[in-house]
């Protein structure tokens, strides 16, 4: 089976990791969560001689989604995700990037994904699974085979992500963290939104809101 490999470029004054995942047989790539400095990322991608296919999101917060319709337009690709709960923000993107001096534009995903949905990447199956509670419709990715899952902003390391923006809920967040995260596997390493990665596992023994000892 093909593993997923990962480059992580943080984007936007929100310092937030973009990152392009790639099949290691194909080199074919998915952008993930484009925020902006779209320059970036095409200069990553191209350094990296990886085949651009489509751009996958998360969520759709502005230091997200805010670059996904430049990318799209540039190189004329499908923009996948995130879940059609969280349209409400792609509509409002455009006044987000007016208040915080990130310039966006409205786009309309070609799929919005669900529960139990996959995705491909070159030759590589990612599983979506749900996790609400940052934003209505987030979405996280998983690769199995790679041990891999890109989480945006549902868990960080000894962090989670804010519930107090509009369609936030704390209590969705940790119920989604423990119904959908932790069943992946303690070893599982995971790309968030912002800072660095870490696993499951390490979460579960110290993260200030969701350790094993927090919770019981």
């Amino acid at each position: 089976m093909s593993k997923i490999k990962a480059l992580i470029n943080p984007v936007t004054p929100f310092k937030q990791n973009a990152p392009i995942i790639y099949c290691e047989e194909t080199k074919k790539c998915a952008f993930v969560d484009p925020g902006g400095d779209i320059h970036i990322l095409l200069e990553a991608a191209k350094e990296a001689n990886l085949i651009p296919q489509k751009i996958l999101l998360t969520h759709a917060h502005i230091d997200h989604a805010g670059g996904a319709h430049e990318l799209s337009t540039i190189l004329n690709l499908k923009i996948e995700g995130p879940h059609k709960d969280d349209q409400f923000l792609i509509d409002s993107i455009e006044e987000q990037g007016q208040m915080l001096g990130i310039p966006a534009k409205k786009f309309v995903p070609d799929i919005w994904f669900n529960d139990g949905d996959k995705v491909e990447v070159g030759n590589a199956n990612l599983d979506i699974y749900f996790c609400p509670g940052h934003t209505p419709g987030h979405i996280i990715f998983f690769h199995k085979e790679s041990n891999l899952a890109i989480v945006g902003d549902v868990l960080f390391r000894g962090s989670i992500g804010r519930t107090d923006l509009p369609g936030g809920s704390y209590q969705t967040l940790i119920d989604s963290i423990i119904t959908k995260l932790w069943p992946l596997g303690s070893n599982v390493e995971f790309i968030c939104g912002h800072g660095p990665g870490s696993t499951f596992g390490q979460e579960r023994i110290d993260n200030a809101f969701v350790s094993d000892r927090v919770l019981t």
